[in-house]
């Protein structure tokens, strides 16, 4: 079994690196692209402390050495409770593994740039009857989507000057109430902290009828006007539907552990909320193939087939949308004197 296991992560690795050497001539997205459809294919299942998450984690750290950044993985033991069919609660240990990628910049402060690498693990029996999460779902859309866009921006940002540093992180135990921003953020020290500028989440980035690039609730109006409005304008320069919005208390993101401690935020996600309305972080589809409209943990939604079937074309799009902004945008926070 273990052997299988590291087969398999070597033949991950090996393919990354092909893909890695093509990233720089490629069209905006279409290396971002190649990695959702990579890490979803060889990576389902990516549940906190699981072999997936691990192999994961193995390939993400890769990829980010061979860019050039300061790379490693990090270890957090945490833990849930499972239910069984008769409600009685079990604990249930695990050791999760999130990814570490930094470049310096020309001054101490930087950017944090992040993507949760866990899938949804189920919690109970009832999880499994209704298909939700496991060994089988891809997540493609929750979150190989974040992690893909993260994979190309880190890319094209290694041949960038600097003036601010950017530090990438794939964070695991995201998911399932783990704690693993928590842990993130009791491992900062009062420095980090306070070089920390903005921290940019990427999540979810497929299946939701628009781009927005939210605010936290803890975020400066002067901070929002150079980050989640920017975006806006630039998205609407290049003719990219896309909208922002302040999170709230009722919001999914509205939790958002950073956001809570204070540091400037900029949620981004695709989603369907109306001006002056919305419905916390559900992904509802106007197509009627995506039962009640929502994709998340869901494994037999959340997967390549089913997205390209029923939203042909949408993950090269949101890819191609995503880097078209976010790059830029990164490019001009990274280096505001130039």
């Amino acid at each position: 079994m273990f052997a299988f296991l590291r087969r398999a992560a070597l033949c991950a690795l090996v393919s990354g690196l092909t893909f890695q050497a093509s990233a720089s001539v490629s069209t905006p997205g279409q290396f971002a692209e190649q990695q959702i459809r990579h890490i979803a294919t060889l990576f389902p299942g990516r549940m906190s402390g699981s072999p997936a998450e691990l192999m994961a984690a193995d390939y993400l750290q890769h990829q980010f050495s061979s860019f050039g950044y300061q790379s490693n993985t990090r270890q957090f033991n945490t833990g849930y409770e499972w239910q069984d069919e008769r409600g009685q609660k079990h604990p249930r240990k695990v050791t999760a593994t999130s990814v570490i990628a930094a470049r310096a910049g020309e001054v101490p402060q930087e950017i944090l740039v992040i993507a949760h690498l866990d899938t949804w693990t189920p919690a109970s029996s009832k999880d499994i009857d209704n298909n939700l999460g496991g060994l089988r779902l891809q997540g493609v859309d929750d979150n190989a989507s974040g992690l893909g866009v993260m994979l190309e921006l880190a890319e094209k940002l290694s041949h960038s000057p600097l003036h601010y540093g950017i530090r990438f992180v794939a964070l695991s135990a995201a998911q399932n109430n783990l704690h693993g921003v928590d842990d993130y953020l009791q491992r900062m020290s009062p420095v980090e902290k306070k070089n920390t500028l903005l921290v940019i989440d990427l999540n979810s980035l497929i299946t939701g009828d628009s781009l927005y690039f939210n605010s936290g609730q803890h975020t400066p109006v002067a901070v929002r006007k150079q980050t989640s409005e920017r975006a806006v304008r630039l998205a609407h320069r290049l003719n990219i539907p896309a909208a922002s919005r302040v999170l709230t208390s009722s919001d999914f993101a509205g939790h958002n552990a950073f956001d809570q401690a204070g540091f400037p935020l900029l949620d981004v996600t695709a989603s369907n909320w109306k001006l002056g309305q919305h419905n916390g972080m559900q992904q509802r589809s106007r197509s009627r193939h995506f039962p009640e409209g929502e994709t998340r943990h869901q494994t037999d939604l959340d997967n390549l087939q089913y997205i390209d079937r029923w939203l042909p074309g949408r993950i090269a799009l949101r890819s191609r949308e995503s880097v078209n902004i976010l790059l830029p945008l990164l490019q001009e926070l990274a280096n505001p004197q130039r």
